[in-house]
C-alpha cells in the first residue's frame, strides 16, 4: 500500500504518514510549548506551514497523495466558507498547496475535504466500515458534522437551527439559534463569560443550578440536530469526537433523542464516543486522498 500523508489544520496543523490504514511518524505547527492560535495566522502562512510539515515527512520517505481537512464547506478544491478560521474563505487549497509542494519538489496529488468529513472517513477505515454510512459529531471550538461516503452538499451540521430565541446569537457565524452557538467552545465562553466549557460541566456535576439548566439545554441541542439529520438521513450510528466528546452524558442524550424521533422506522440510532480524534482525522484524509494517488 502507497504511503500518503493526512493534514489536519484547526486549531492547530498536524500531518501524518499513513500506510494503509495506520498512523506513522507525526509533525506538529505549532510544536508543544509554542503558543500559537492559527485564527491570527494568515491564510498564505498556513499554506506555508502545512507545506513545511508535508515537506519533513517526505524528507523521510516517498509518498503518493496528500488528503487535507480544513474546517468549513469545502468542495471541488475550494474553501466556500470557514467561519472559523475565516482567512481561508475563499482559498483554492488544493491549487494552492499543490503549487507550494511542487515548488519543494514535491509533485503529487492535493485532496482537500472537511475536517468532520475527514474523520468520518477515519472511523470508517479503522473500523473496517468502508462500506457503511458513518456520521460523526466533532465537538470542539466549533462543531462539525462529518458523513462517509462524502456527501454531495454544504452539511454543515453545527449551523442547524435547534432554537427559534432571537437571543441565542452566539455562533461564530452571526446565524441565530444554531447548534454551534450552544455547543460550541466560543458560544459557551460568551454565554457565561466567568467560566471556561470544562468548568460550566464541572460545576452541574456539583448541583450549580445555573450551569446544570445549560448542560440540559446543551445536550437538548445536540439531540435535536441529530434528530434532523435522523429525519432526512435516517437512523444508525453516530460518533461523537473531539476535545468536547468528553462532556457527553450519553444516557441524557439518548433520552432527549427518543423524545424527538417517535416514527418507528427512524428509531435504532446509537451514539459512540470515539478517542485521539486528530490521528483518525488524519487517516481519514489520507484515505480519502486515494482517489487521486
Amino acid at each position: 500500500m502507497a504511503r500518503r500523508i493526512g493534514v489536519l489544520a484547526t486549531r492547530y496543523i498536524w500531518a501524518g504518514v499513513v500506510d494503509e490504514n495506520e498512523l506513522g511518524p507525526v509533525r506538529m505547527f505549532p510544536e508543544p510549548g509554542h503558543d500559537v492560535d492559527l485564527k491570527s495566522v494568515p491564510a498564505e502562512e498556513i499554506i506555508g506551514h502545512m507545506t513545511e510539515t508535508i515537506a519533513a515527512l517526505h524528507a523521510e520517505g516517498a509518498i503518493e497523495s496528500v488528503g487535507a481537512g480544513l474546517p468549513g464547506i469545502v468542495r471541488d478544491g475550494l474553501i466556500e466558507e470557514s467561519p472559523n478560521l475565516g482567512q481561508l474563505k475563499g482559498l483554492r487549497i488544493e491549487e494552492k498547496l499543490a503549487a507550494a509542494l511542487a515548488v519543494r519538489g514535491i509533485r503529487v496529488p492535493v485532496c482537500a475535504m472537511n475536517d468532520a468529513d475527514a474523520m468520518a472517513a477515519g472511523i470508517a477505515a479503522t473500523r473496517g466500515s468502508m462500506e457503511s454510512l458513518v456520521r460523526v459529531w466533532n465537538l470542539g471550538d466549533g462543531v462539525g458534522l462529518g458523513h462517509y461516503p462524502i456527501a454531495d452538499g454544504a452539511w454543515e451540521g453545527g449551523h442547524m437551527v435547534v432554537s427559534l430565541d432571537p437571543k441565542e446569537n452566539y455562533c461564530g457565524c452571526g446565524g441565530q439559534g444554531h447548534l454551534e452557538g450552544i455547543v460550541g467552545n466560543r458560544a459557551m465562553r460568551l454565554r457565561f463569560l466567568d467560566m471556561e466549557p470544562e468548568e460550566i460541566f464541572a460545576a452541574a456535576r456539583h448541583g450549580d443550578e445555573r450551569a446544570l439548566t445549560f448542560v440540559k439545554r446543551w445536550h437538548r441541542a445536540l439531540a435535536a440536530a441529530t434528530a434532523g439529520i435522523i429525519h432526512l438521513d435516517g437512523p444508525g450510528r453516530f460518533y461523537i469526537a473531539g476535545a468536547n466528546a468528553d462532556f457527553v452524558d450519553l444516557s441524557l442524550l439518548n433520552m432527549n433523542l427518543q423524545d424527538m424521533v417517535k416514527m418507528s422506522s427512524l428509531q435504532g440510532t446509537y451514539f459512540e464516543i470515539v478517542g485521539t480524534s486528530h490521528d483518525i482525522a488524519m487517516i481519514g484524509a489520507a484515505i480519502a486522498s486515494r482517489r487521486l494517488g
